[in-house]
């Protein structure tokens, strides 16, 4: 058996299912569709207030998107409702509720179950209402289905659409899934529950590490490129609060004192993506610029006569590239190196590039050193309110600390070392994740399809 689930025992008699998808399955259990064994409603309530209506919370999307349990402790949004609305679509222990449309099809028919009584929370709109028949089907066996490999593959086949994907009430109603005696259900689900509780607490701890480790590599390196790597070094204030105390025998000067040439991308409707083909020029975009690395995963190229249309935006090997627009996810003002061979090229609107003296400068160092103060750098030289940008001419006034180039060369290469290392641990934890989030979907896919018993298992 796959994903680590040998330990698990097989039930001792099986029967053909009849549906080519689900296989076998246990002898004792049956095949029905949802809706035999549960109603089916999608919601037409939405987040608007109407005067002369109801005052209810409405569970949303977002609210079941993010949430495996319902219950209400959760912050759910204002809104209004008519009675008829309020008795159709308020929520019940045992209700479950699903994604019935998004704009990815990945993301269709992801369910949440509701814990407990909440007759003053409703059903939201984007959502479909299942409340399933007593005695016959289980509230959290049924979500622990619909998230399960298999049941929730018939979903994603029959949302329809072409930008945005959906659920008809009747697709729905048509879903099949196995139904094991409804005791059998409620031990399954309270047994999944368990189990995805101790691998869910592992993976949280994985993602604390990371958090933390994260955190370390970047003090770190803002260390090494704003103090140095000799800690009886002695300091003096920089007169810059980007850097504070640096070495004495440092110097601070801004970035254009280093620059040979720098430009911007064109702006305007001089190049669009409509002007991409698949080779001639390079174009360097925001998401190749990362955090101290250049990222060469995403390509886009232009023709070689409309680059020279557009004027001197050229980008050669060890370039410092800059980016002037940022979010909470990529720091505006944050550099890398652009890499060799990546000639001919050109930066896009929002990037800046310059060409640094390497008689003064090694590349890597200063893109190190920007990368590393840009998150207070961008509280000064930038400007927007939900998205930071940072103009050329800005960027140009950055001061940099600078110890001797062959110093700089050094601490660029410890730095180098330490983040590859770093990297590696973390890929390592990363993979982890990966290793325990696919358990975890093949132990519930398993269970639910009754490829494994369940029933003696110890918790």
């Amino acid at each position: 058996m796959s994903q680590g689930l040998g330990r698990f025992k097989p039930y001792p008699e099986y029967k053909d299912s009849g549906v080519e998808w689900l296989g076998k399955i246990p002898k004792h259990w049956r095949v029905g569709r949802l809706r035999s064994v549960a109603s089916v409603r999608l919601s037409n309530v939405d987040k608007k207030f109407t005067e002369g209506e109801l005052p209810v919370r409405l569970c949303n999307y977002i609210n079941v998107y993010y949430n495996e349990r319902l219950t209400k402790t959760i912050d759910f949004m204002k809104a209004s409702a008519t009675p008829d609305q309020v008795k159709r679509f308020s929520l019940r222990r045992g209700d479950v509720l699903i994604t019935k449309d998004s704009e990815s099809w990945t993301d269709i028919a992801i369910p949440s179950v509701v814990l407990e009584d909440l007759p003053d929370v409703l059903c939201g709109y984007h959502l479909a209402h299942i409340r399933p028949m007593q005695d016959h089907l289980d509230g959290p066996f049924l979500a622990r289905t619909c998230s399960a490999i298999g049941p929730r593959d018939q979903f994603q086949i029959a949302a329809n659409g072409i930008t945005r994907y959906g659920l008809t009430r009747d697709s729905i109603r048509a879903a099949v899934f196995a139904l094991p005696p409804i005791a059998e259900q409620q031990g399954i689900a309270n047994l999944l529950d368990r189990k995805t509780f101790k691998i869910d607490t592992l993976i949280a701890k994985k993602e604390r590490l990371i958090e933390l480790l994260q955190e370390k590599r970047s003090a770190l390196i803002t260390h090494a490129v704003t103090k140095g790597l000799n800690p009886a070094a002695s300091m003096k204030d920089s007169g810059d609060e980007f850097l504070g105390a640096t070495p004495s025998h440092w110097l601070c000067v801004p970035l254009s004192r280093v620059t040979l040439s720098r430009c911007d991308g064109p702006f305007g409707s001089g190049l669009k993506s409509e002007h991409y083909r698949s080779s001639g020029v390079r174009v360097v975009r925001l998401q190749n610029i990362g955090t101290g690395e250049f990222v060469d995963t995403d390509h886009a190229y232009i023709e070689e006569t409309h680059a020279r249309e557009l004027g001197d935006h050229s980008v050669l090997a060890d370039d410092v590239l800059v980016a002037g627009l940022g979010d909470d996810s990529h720091p505006v003002g944050r550099a890398c190196v652009a890499p060799p061979g990546i000639h001919p090229a050109m930066v896009k609107a929002d990037c800046f590039r310059f060409r640094v003296d390497s008689r003064l400068v090694f590349p890597h160092f200063v893109a190190r050193q920007l990368t590393a103060t840009a998150v207070i750098a961008a509280g000064s030289l930038a400007t927007g309110a939900t998205r930071a940008r940072m103009n050329l001419t800005a960027t140009s006034q950055w001061r940099l600390a600078l110890p001797p180039i062959n110093e700089q060369a050094v601490i660029a290469k410890f730095v180098d070392a330490a983040d590859a290392q770093c990297s590696a641990i973390l890929d390592v934890i990363k993979r982890g994740i990966n290793h325990l989030n696919e358990y975890r979907t093949a132990l519930v896919s398993a269970a639910v399809t009754g490829k494994i018993d369940l029933r003696t298992e110890v918790a």
